[in-house]
């Protein structure tokens, strides 16, 4: 016979956990306080993805950036981390306060959501993120900017159909980032009609590897490095035929898709100010 919780037991549980909690100072995703590490390390990415909507003239119609900061920590004991960005809210609260030591352009954080090891009340107070973390990798954080985004790249598609016969494409793709700065493993691809057929002596760039591939109804152009500076833009053309069908289909045109890595770059413009280790050992930390 199954046991069915009552709404007064789960109360009384989740006091229990928390009366554990005051005594202790354990939690549950940090179960074990005697954790020690012969070398204290915290690991920090932040990766975004930027969803882009452009014109036919390579005007941008729609923007916003989705972020993710993860998290890997090999600490001992039971540490408290305090980490600040760029948060422009934030900022602005340790300048009235006299707190701030330095200039910062500070961001406009539109959704921001938090791993459970955040203390929120102290977030919605003064926008400080404190938090116990868990041991190993987690995701901190995830957050939504929909203003003032650098794009990393600048893409100019043309693409020409010939009535149902053939599409001919000339892409444009352009770096916004510094020369200092380089982009590796980008991927390029570029939609095709399902009815198409192509030799891939028809496609022509000027840099990286491309070639068609029907299985994904596109034409993929790869790149193991790109170049930052506005001097780097690469271009591709090329044409499809297509094979006809006795029910011919309008073809509605996918987006162009675009994957890549460049280190030390947001779209968003968020950056890491700071993160402090607070532990009763006082131990060194190690930060990457």
């Amino acid at each position: 016979m199954l046991g069915v919780r009552t709404a007064v037991e789960a109360k009384d549980v989740r006091a229990k956990a928390k009366l554990t909690k005051s005594i202790t100072g354990m939690n549950e995703w940090r179960p074990n306080k005697d954790l020690k590490y012969e070398k204290n390390e915290v690991f920090i990415d932040v990766l975004e993805q930027v969803n882009l909507l452009l014109s036919a003239k390579g005007g941008v119609l729609r923007s916003d950036v989705t972020g993710t900061v993860i998290m890997k920590t090999r600490l001992s004991g039971m540490p408290t981390c305090k980490f600040g960005l760029n948060d422009k809210v934030r900022l602005q609260k340790e300048k009235d306060d006299g707190k701030l030591k330095r200039n910062y352009k500070g961001i406009s954080i539109d959704d921001v959501t938090f791993h459970r090891c955040v203390r929120l009340a102290r977030f919605d107070q003064d926008r400080s993120i404190n938090f116990v973390p868990p041991d190993g990798e987690f995701e901190l954080m995830k957050y939504r900017i929909t203003s003032h985004i650098n794009l990393p790249f600048r893409v100019i598609p043309v693409v020409t159909e010939y009535g149902t016969n053939r599409v001919e494409y000339d892409i444009k793709i352009t770096p916004s980032f510094g020369k200092q700065l380089i982009a590796t493993n980008v991927i390029v691809k570029i939609p095709v009609p399902e009815n198409a057929t192509s030799d891939n002596r028809q496609i022509r760039v000027t840099s990286g590897k491309a070639k068609y591939y029907p299985v994904h109804s596109a034409i993929v152009w790869k790149f193991k490095k790109f170049m930052g500076s506005s001097d780097s833009g690469q271009r591709l053309k090329g044409e499809v035929s297509r094979i006809r069908s006795v029910a011919e289909k309008k073809w509605v045109r996918p987006p162009i898709t675009l994957e890549f890595q460049v280190p030390m770059f947001t779209s968003s413009g968020l950056h890491v100010r700071f993160l402090k280790v607070i532990e009763n050992a006082d131990y060194p930390t190690v930060k990457w």
